[in-house]
């Protein structure tokens, strides 16, 4: 593929302290030095920031690598702060500490829609929410990588560490020379002052770290020589070369080996076991029968002296699998009752503006669709594994993981041990998408090395497996309504979408100690729909929560993976109905939205829309979507070849704030659009008599290197605060290639995937 990119109700008492608690300001996440891990003549200066003997600069890295380029934004940001250059900078793993939780993320879960807040006069409700949820997600500490926030959640925060050390270095100096700290400056970690004096960080090192910083001030933009710029990525070179550790890389020395298999059959169990030919193999050492952890199926795992021998010794095993109780699931039924429950269902309204059942006035009319999107698998190249080693009361593990907090407090249940004895390493992740959310695989390698102790077994899922007992995305119905007034003008929508809640299943797998059932309206479900940005004079947004019995979790873009792919083909079917351009009517609809406006005029006069001639046999496709605080504009250049579709060109134009790295924006954008294209064509998983039909590639294909489209990508401009770049690439494929597919064919696809087009 190549690449293109430009930078264009409580007790009174108990409600008084929930009151004075919440008029308390938020507590600081700098941290104290005490919570980084000491090192050999190191200094830490606060919670973020340590300082080594040749002046090199430590950051606390909360957040994992997963190909998203955070473990090289974050660094850009403390660079800035600290005027070092980029490549002084290393990571080490964060502690266990609540300022290393991503408030962002729990925030950004919070069902508002956009604009409401700058309406509100005052302290209204969604200020008043987000101030109590803010201070609740900085108690809580939930250290988690996802919901495309780690820049956006890291921006004030990093900054601020490291503007707060800059400060103290500055002060030492200070005191040191007897000189204001007006007339010092930082050049590349060197403190200088015309008089001739300097010292390096590593010379003010320990001096700084008992000189309080005074007033911290960030560096202005205009000052900025980093955050902004193209940079290479650090972690490329060791993955280049063979040294970065992915949680398959992890040896440690006498280790085994584990795989696993699970009932064939979601929710199954193992019966009668007869392992007497496994354990005869050679290399083979013993057998574990796994109970379901954290929402996982029960299964068995084997334990020998190399993967292969467990691999082998597993399949040889005869096992009794007893059935689930109740009906098995079928995702034919589950589709047929989805749409029944968008018909007859309760709803919770997510949104509504007006009175969308207001009498019809005189030469309306309605258009109704209804759209479809099945489950889907996360389909990591490096599949689930986990390596733990059981030594008396205490636990080691390694292990891939975008929430190593939770991790390790699965480890602990697990083996009955205080969390404050789980050691918990962070590896690089081989593809994360939302799986490594979960913490099942952890789980079971704590409770296999359990009867190995002592020695650390490296637990790994076989592919089928993998594929067969995810955490999936939601299958997904919705119907959508527009009236259309005399004029021809669009005046309301209605939208009624049923599926999956996966915020309270997740809840409930990776936080057992909160007890019972967790049913609460999921902003997930609806993301895309209530929050779209068209001006819609009357609207009601609603969705019917399901419960199909299929374990869902979250996917890359969550809810806007699919619901884009509804309204923005809805939108396009409107523009068909009024006999108008698709974007020309976008147009009229964004009138109120510059930003989007923005985006969209971006793409439209990068892609040439209207300007440039395309090939005989090729057409286009549009769609805009906002996520994660970001807006995208696509443009697919599609044709059909040998009866199946093929994607030339893309088109991306992104506003997503203010840009820490445009390179990395470009990769996420190539890399959206890929993962979008994969599953726009081949993604859907199929369950008959409960069994997971889908077990590997050839029947869950990817798109290859040979038929991956060039992808451009233009930067908007903003200033506005960094949002999300690793999503929000996503949701717009699959409606703009739907598009372009109507616009050579005549015929409309309401439903995911494609493949019915073969």
């Amino acid at each position: 593929m190549r690449r293109r990119a430009w930078l264009l109700g409580t007790t009174a008492g108990a409600g008084a302290l929930l009151v004075g608690w919440a008029a308390l300001p938020q507590r600081s996440r700098v941290g104290l030095a005490a919570m980084m891990q000491p090192g050999e003549g190191d200094f830490a200066l606060n919670g973020w920031i340590k300082i080594l003997p040749d002046g090199g600069v430590v950051l606390a890295m909360p957040r994992s690598e997963m190909g998203q380029g955070v473990h090289t934004a974050l660094p850009q940001l403390a660079a800035e702060e600290l005027d070092v250059p980029l490549s002084s900078v290393r990571i080490e793993q964060a502690g266990w500490d609540a300022i290393y939780g991503n408030v962002a993320m729990l925030l950004g879960n919070l069902p508002f829609h956009p604009g409401e807040e700058e309406r509100e006069d005052g302290f209204g409700r969604v200020k008043a929410g987000r101030w109590l949820v803010g201070k609740l997600a900085r108690e809580l500490g939930l250290n988690a990588t996802g919901g495309s926030t780690s820049v956006a959640d890291a921006w004030d925060v990093v900054r601020g560490a490291a503007a707060t050390a800059r400060a103290s270095l500055l002060g030492a100096a200070s005191l040191r020379w007897k000189l204001p700290t007006e007339e010092l400056r930082v050049v590349d970690g060197v403190v200088s002052h015309p008089s001739g004096r300097s010292a390096s960080y590593g010379d003010l090192a320990r001096s700084a770290s008992a000189t309080p910083p005074g007033e911290v001030q960030l560096k202005d933009r205009k000052a900025w020589r980093v955050i902004g710029q193209p940079v290479q990525r650090l972690d490329v070179p060791a993955k280049v070369n063979g040294s970065a550790r992915f949680g398959l890389d992890v040896r440690v020395p006498g280790m085994r080996f584990a795989a696993l298999r699970l009932a064939p059959r979601i929710g199954g169990a193992p019966g009668r076991v007869d392992a007497s030919a496994a354990l005869a193999m050679p290399g083979v050492e013993r057998l574990v029968v796994l109970p379901a952890y954290a929402g996982s199926t029960a299964g068995i795992a084997v334990v020998a002296q190399s993967y292969w021998q467990a691999k082998r010794a597993v399949d040889a095993v005869q096992v009794d699998w007893q059935r689930p109780v109740g009906a098995a699931l079928d995702t034919r039924q589950i589709a047929r009752d989805l749409e029944q429950a968008v018909k007859t269902g309760d709803a919770h309204a997510f949104y509504t503006r007006g009175n969308v059942d207001a009498p019809a006035s005189p030469g309306s009319r309605m258009l109704e669709a209804w759209y479809s999107a099945p489950f889907l698998a996360h389909a990591t190249m490096e599949p689930m594994n986990a390596t733990a080693r059981v030594t008396g009361d205490r636990v080691e593990v390694w292990t891939p993981t975008q929430v190593p907090q939770m991790c390790r407090a699965a480890a602990a249940r697990v083996a009955g041990v205080p969390e404050d004895h789980v050691e918990l390493s962070v590896t690089l992740l081989g593809g994360g998408f939302g799986r490594r959310l979960e913490v099942d695989y952890v789980a079971q390698a704590v409770r296999v090395a359990m009867d190995v102790p002592g020695v650390a077994v490296q637990l790994i899922w076989p592919r089928e497996e993998d594929m067969r007992h995810d955490f999936y995305r939601p299958m997904q119905v919705a119907r959508l309504r527009a009236t259309i007034d005399a004029s021809g003008m669009p005046v309301a929508l209605q939208v009624r979408s049923a599926g999956d809640a996966i915020s309270p299943r997740w809840i409930e797998r990776g936080m057992p100690q909160l007890a019972g059932p967790i049913d609460l309206p999921d902003k997930t479900a609806s993301e895309g729909l209530f929050d779209q940005p068209y001006g819609f004079a009357r609207q009601r947004i609603e969705h019917v929560f399901a419960h199909t019995g299929v374990p869902v979790g979250f996917w890359r873009s969550v809810g806007h993976s699919h619901n884009a792919f509804f309204t923005e083909g809805f939108i396009d079917e409107l523009a068909t109905e009024l006999r108008r351009d698709a974007v020309a009517l976008r147009r009229t609809l964004l009138k109120d939205s510059p930003r989007h406006l923005a985006v969209l005029e971006a793409a439209v006069e990068r892609s040439g829309w209207a300007t440039r001639p395309l090939p005989s046999g090729h057409a286009r496709g549009f769609a805009l979507h906002e996520s994660f605080g970001s807006v995208v504009a696509q443009v697919v250049e599609a044709s059909i070849e040998q009866g199946v579709p093929r994607v030339h060109r893309v088109v991306c134009a992104i506003d997503c704030g203010t840009v820490v790295n445009p390179q990395i924006v470009a990769q996420q954008m190539e890399g959206a659009v890929v993962f979008g294209l994969t599953a726009a064509l081949h993604g859907r998983i199929d369950i008959v008599d409960g069994v997971v039909r889908q077990g590997n590639f050839p029947d869950y294909p990817m798109v290859r290197m040979a038929s991956a489209p060039v992808v451009e990508t233009w930067i908007v401009p903003s200033e506005r605060t960094p949002a999300g770049v690793g999503e929000p690439g996503v949701p717009p494929l699959a409606p703009a290639l739907a598009a372009a597919l109507f616009a050579l064919t005549g015929q409309r696809y309401r439903s995911l995937p494609l493949v019915q087009f073969g």
